[in-house]
C-alpha cells in the first residue's frame, strides 16, 4: 500500500499547519517553510495557481490522503447534486479514521488511521481495518473487546470519562468506547480553516 513517507514535521512546516501534535515543537523551532529558501519564502505575492495548489496540498495532507485518493474524492463530489466544495468536505469528514480522530480516540488522523488499519475497531458488529470506509447515519463502531484491554485504550477510557463530544454528528460513550453516527457532518462542523473553492478551481483547470 502506497504511503507518504515525508516527515510529518516537514509537511506541517510546508503547509503552515500542525498535522500532528509532535509537529508543533518543530514548527516553533523553524517557523518557516522547509528548503534552502525557506526563511525568504513568501515575500512575493503568490499567484492564483499557487494559492489553489497550496490549499489542495494542505487539505490533502490534513486528511492524510495521496493525490489519486484526493482527486477521486473531488471527482465524486462533482458528480453529486449540491455545492461541490461542501460535498467534498463532507466525504472527507465521513471517513472512518477521521471520526476516530474527531472523537479523541487518537491524537492525530495519522494515528487514527493506524489504529483502524491494525484492526482495533468494529463497525456494526464486524471487525474492520479500512480507514477510508464512509460512515452514514445509524452506523455504530466500538473498540474491539480484546483491544479495549490494552494499555492505550485503558488509559484513554480514563482520560475521556466525563468528557462530552463536541462533534454534532457523532455521539460517544467513553465508558463503553462506543461511537454512533447520528447524522451527516455540516460545513460549520469543520474546525480547520479551509478554502474549498480554491481546491475545486484547481481541479477545474
Amino acid at each position: 500500500m502506497a504511503r507518504n513517507l515525508t516527515p510529518i514535521v516537514k509537511q506541517s512546516r510546508r503547509e503552515a499547519v500542525a498535522l500532528h501534535p509532535k509537529a508543533i515543537k518543530g514548527m516553533a523551532k523553524h517557523p518557516y517553510k522547509p528548503g534552502q529558501h525557506g526563511p525568504n519564502a513568501g515575500r512575493s505575492k503568490p499567484s492564483q495557481y499557487s494559492l489553489q495548489l497550496r490549499q489542495k496540498q494542505m487539505v490533502k495532507r490534513t486528511y492524510g490522503l495521496l493525490e489519486k485518493q484526493f482527486a477521486r474524492i473531488v471527482k465524486e463530489a462533482g458528480r453529486r447534486t449540491g455545492n461541490t466544495g461542501d460535498i467534498m468536505l463532507t466525504i472527507l469528514e465521513q471517513r472512518f479514521d477521521n471520526a476516530v480522530y474527531r472523537l479523541g480516540l487518537a491524537p492525530s488522523r495519522q494515528s487514527a488511521r493506524q489504529l483502524v488499519t491494525h484492526g482495533h475497531f468494529m463497525l456494526n458488529g464486524r471487525r474492520v481495518d479500512i480507514p477510508s470506509i464512509s460512515l452514514k447515519a445509524g452506523d455504530e463502531f466500538t473498540v474491539r473487546p480484546k483491544s479495549a484491554k490494552n494499555a492505550y485504550f485503558t488509559q484513554l477510557t480514563t482520560e475521556l470519562a466525563g468528557n462530552s463530544t463536541s462533534v454534532r454528528w457523532l455521539t460517544f460513550d467513553a465508558k463503553k468506547l462506543v461511537g454512533k453516527v447520528t447524522g451527516a457532518p455540516a460545513r460549520e462542523d469543520i474546525t480547520e480553516e479551509i478554502h474549498e473553492q480554491l481546491i475545486i478551481e484547481f481541479y477545474s483547470r
